[in-house]
């Protein structure tokens, strides 16, 4: 069974390798479920490291449909990981409803070739997941990242099953709350591979007396953007007081 870490950062995909990991799926802020990196992140790891990876490419954390303009930038930053020689992308596309956004995620899929594609944790929104794998096949989706539509996929690990015995050309990766202690039984049900960040927690400063952190913004289902009106108010108030 191969094992692929989500790395957030250089020293977590440089310790996979260390650690004898098969692949990287590299991100950014794994607290809002991750993001795409850096482009000098990327382009670091790929100079430095020799693990296969892969690259997550979502440009902003809440829902997973986009603007014409975000999926612009989702495929330039697929160019970007076809130049430095990344191995597979991590991506796809939702519509409003939370179905497959196909004809998105398909164009997604024909620009990353030759690198593998993954379609990620947005399956586990999608109502009728059996039928997206269907569709996700036609397209030549080679992997879908899922937890089986729970919270861990511990917890989903029947519905994991399910999907793995629904198609025979994508492979099926759980991932979701995997650790040392649950590992065995994704090998044990025939799950060729699983996803995990392996993480530890290390204070490195004592708590601020400002946070930087704002719990405002970790809603999925909200979409934080900078308001144009509020930027003209702003603007007023300010020149008038010039």
């Amino acid at each position: 069974m191969k094992l692929e870490i989500c790395a957030n950062s250089y020293q977590s995909a440089s310790n996979a390798e260390k650690a004898g990991a098969h692949r990287i799926e590299l991100c950014a802020e794994l607290a809002v479920g991750g993001i795409t990196p850096s482009y000098g992140l990327l382009k670091k790891v790929m100079h430095d490291l020799t693990i296969p990876v892969h690259v997550l490419i979502r440009p902003r954390s809440g829902d997973f449909t986009y603007s014409d303009v975000e999926f612009q930038i989702m495929k330039e930053n697929i160019l970007i990981c076809k130049e430095l020689g990344v191995t597979g992308i991590v991506s796809g596309v939702l519509k409003l409803d939370n179905t497959i956004d196909i004809e998105r995620t398909k164009e997604l899929v024909t620009l990353s070739k030759p690198m593998n594609f993954t379609f990620h944790r947005a399956f586990d929104w999608v109502a009728n997941p059996l039928k997206e794998i269907k569709e996700l096949e036609k397209i030549g989706v080679n992997r879908i990242l899922t937890s089986g539509q729970e919270n861990s996929a511990e917890i989903g690990i029947h519905n994991l099953i399910e999907f793995n015995k629904t198609t025979s050309k994508i492979t099926i990766m759980p991932g979701g709350g995997i650790n040392q202690k649950n590992i065995t039984l994704f090998q044990k049900n025939g799950f060729n591979e699983v996803h995990l960040s392996a993480t530890i927690q290390t204070k490195t400063i004592e708590k601020p007396f400002v946070s930087m952190n704002s719990s405002k913004h970790f809603d999925e289902t909200n979409l934080a953007f900078s308001d144009v009106q509020k930027i003209k108010n702003c603007l007023a108030i300010i020149s008038n007081e010039t």
